[in-house]
Order: C-alpha cells, then sequence, then structure tokens
C-alpha cells in the first residue's frame, strides 16, 4: 500500500460529470469518423487492434451504470488517491473482456450510443455519495468518476497516435486527469525536496530530500499534460521524454525515472 497521503484534493463533482459525458461524447464522433482501415490498425496496447481499443473505451464509462444497477457496497474500501495503484491487477480480465466486447459489436456507433444513452439516465438521478462496487474497490460515485477522465484521457490520446486521428481533449477532463496523477506521484514519492510543475493544471512536491521553503526550488521537474500522462501511464519512459525535450528537469532529486509509471 503506498505511504500515507499528506492531503487529498478536492474535485467539483458536478464539473467532473459534464467532463466524463463531454469527453465520451468527444470520442463517440471520432470514433464514427474512423475507416475500415483505421480500425483495423495495431492499438500499440498488446495485441489489441483500434478497433477493440475502441470498444475498451465504451467499457471505461459502462462500468458507472453497471455499477450503479448492483446493489450499493457496505461500506467504503478504497480513497480516490488508492486507485491508481490498484489497476495491474485487473488488466487480464479487462483485456479478454475488450475482445470479446469487440467481436460481439461490430456497430460501434450502436454500442457507444447504448452506453451513452445508460450513463447519461443513471447519472441524473444517482447522488456524489453512492458507493459503487468497482472491480478495484468500493469507492463514491464523485471519486469514481474522476477516475473515469483518467481512462478516458488516457485512452483518447491512444486511439489518437494508434489510428492517426485527432480527437480532442475536453479541457476539465484533462486538468482532472493531470491533477489525480500528479498526486499519485507525491503519494508514491511523499517528500518535498522536488517540484514537479505540469502547467497549466498542476504543481507537486515529493521525493524525500530537504524542504523548499523560499525562493527557486533546487530540484525541478517540468513538461506538458499529456507528456505527463504517457510517462505516469508508462505510455513513454523517462529517458525518452528528456532525450525529446518533452520534459526539463534540474537538481539532483530530479530524476523521476525509477518512480515511473504510475500505473501498469
Amino acid at each position: 500500500m503506498p505511504p500515507a497521503r499528506k492531503r487529498t484534493r478536492t474535485y467539483d463533482p458536478a464539473k467532473i460529470r459534464v467532463a466524463v459525458l463531454a469527453q465520451f461524447g468527444n470520442v463517440r464522433q471520432g470514433v464514427r469518423a474512423l475507416t475500415e482501415e483505421q480500425l483495423a490498425r495495431p492499438a500499440r496496447l498488446g495485441d489489441w487492434s483500434v478497433r477493440e481499443l475502441a470498444a475498451h473505451l465504451t467499457m471505461a464509462v459502462e462500468t458507472v451504470s453497471r455499477n450503479l444497477d448492483r446493489p450499493e457496497p457496505g461500506a467504503k474500501e478504497l480513497a480516490l488517491l488508492d486507485w491508481p495503484f490498484a489497476t495491474a491487477a485487473r488488466a487480464g480480465d479487462i483485456a479478454e473482456g475488450t475482445r470479446e466486447l469487440a467481436r460481439d459489436n461490430p456497430d460501434l456507433d450502436a454500442l457507444y450510443a447504448r452506453v451513452e444513452q445508460r450513463i447519461t439516465e443513471r447519472l441524473a438521478t444517482a447522488p456524489d455519495d453512492r458507493l459503487l462496487a468497482a472491480g478495484t474497490g468500493a469507492m463514491t460515485l464523485a471519486d469514481y468518476l474522476v477516475t473515469r477522465t483518467v481512462e478516458l484521457v488516457v485512452h483518447t490520446d491512444d486511439l489518437n497516435r494508434a489510428a492517426g486521428a485527432d480527437i480532442p481533449l475536453d479541457r476539465q477532463a484533462l486538468a482532472a486527469c493531470t491533477r489525480l496523477l500528479a498526486d499519485a506521484l507525491a503519494v508514491k514519492a511523499p517528500g518535498a525536496s522536488t517540484e514537479v510543475r505540469i502547467p497549466p493544471y498542476a504543481v507537486v512536491q515529493c521525493v524525500e530530500g530537504p524542504r523548499h521553503t523560499r525562493g527557486t526550488p533546487p530540484n525541478v521537474v517540468e513538461t506538458d499534460p499529456l507528456t505527463w500522462i504517457r510517462l505516469a501511464t508508462g505510455r513513454t519512459d523517462w529517458k525518452t521524454a528528456l532525450d525529446d525535450a518533452k520534459v526539463s528537469a534540474s537538481g539532483e532529486r530530479a530524476d523521476l525515472g525509477g518512480l515511473l509509471p504510475l500505473m501498469g
């Protein structure tokens, strides 16, 4: 279990709901425009095709509706900042479920339409504190929806890169995704010797060592949101990001290579 965190960032539940629905709508429009040739391309995620990746994106949202249909668990089991570290154990089951979903739903737009309708209807009446029996552990609906911004943003980026698409990222969804993964780094490497800047969305302090109090911190890492998300989820590695000038790092404690990725 990761070390205890200093604090938990708060998110506006209403804005997160809007962001999840907006990003899912962006993906639906983008997938609708993909050709059969694009859908057949490798997704660069294991042996998935782009079609399977597109199907998987619906699972990120359908789990909300499915869990709202289930009985409410008796107690909360997972805090929001525990979630990034609890996802790797379910990778095998998710991969097999994705392949089955893609096989059973050749009409992707019809699949997206059903999923969109279900979540829109269920979110209209579900309270933020409603507990969901998520596979990673029981969480509040408000917290679980923040995790959906990570799933949607990460896989939208995967889809864009694999298919050569240009599906837009909702600003609020991108911000929430960036912040949650930045806070996860601070949980994994508690401390205040290094400042990680991901403008315009997040700044966190992490890594054990002398605490910085005034002026420019001696150890600074700075990158853009998409590069940070790719680093945190293993889509790119630290050395490559440095070599490509996607990350700037100064100071003896500014090497985050041994801490990344945060999610498998």
